[in-house]
């Protein structure tokens, strides 16, 4: 074509040999910026194959709730009431050289009254329990036998008995 042959309708001239249309491979994120759009955040708008973030507590307090969830009969049938939380770190004395405790149980006082007793509580450590572990499968591993082996000691049973792995 001559420089006075006008242009195609498409305002661009064909070139022999190039693939034209979407690159392949990746775009380059322009300006820094992410992607955009509906499929980039969860949101109504977002189809169900996009998955919702969570905070790395929350997918820890999601794995402690499906533990006691397997554990749900065992929670009926014993008689004492035991409350679960999660903490972040347990509140040491600044002369402490031992390792950091994965949890501890806080049995209340017996009461005055007879028959009357209050729930004993299991804190689990969130960030030591985290900090031991090597990957996800392994924090499934560490958070199932502190939770056993904390009911356990509460029941006065063996851990073995708790496991329905």
């Amino acid at each position: 074509m001559t420089s006075g042959t006008p242009a195609p309708s498409g305002g661009s001239f064909p070139v022999e040999g190039v693939i034209s249309g979407p690159r392949p491979g990746r775009m380059r994120r322009r300006r820094g910026r992410g992607p955009r759009g509906p499929f980039a955040l969860p949101g109504p708008l977002s189809p169900r194959s996009v998955p919702a973030h969570r905070s790395p507590r929350d997918s820890f307090d999601h794995l402690v709730a499906a533990v006691l969830e397997a554990l749900e009969k065992h929670f009926a049938a014993e008689p004492d009431e035991v409350d679960v939380v999660v903490e972040d770190v347990p509140l040491l004395p600044p002369e402490w050289t031992d390792d950091v405790p994965l949890s501890s149980v806080a049995r209340p006082p017996a009461s005055a009254e007879a028959g009357t007793q209050d729930s004993a509580r299991i804190v689990l450590y969130r960030l030591p329990i985290v900090g031991r572990s090597v990957g996800p499968l392994d924090l499934e591993d560490l958070v199932w036998r502190v939770v056993l082996d904390r009911l356990a000691e509460v029941w006065h049973v063996s851990p073995d008995d708790l496991d329905p792995r």
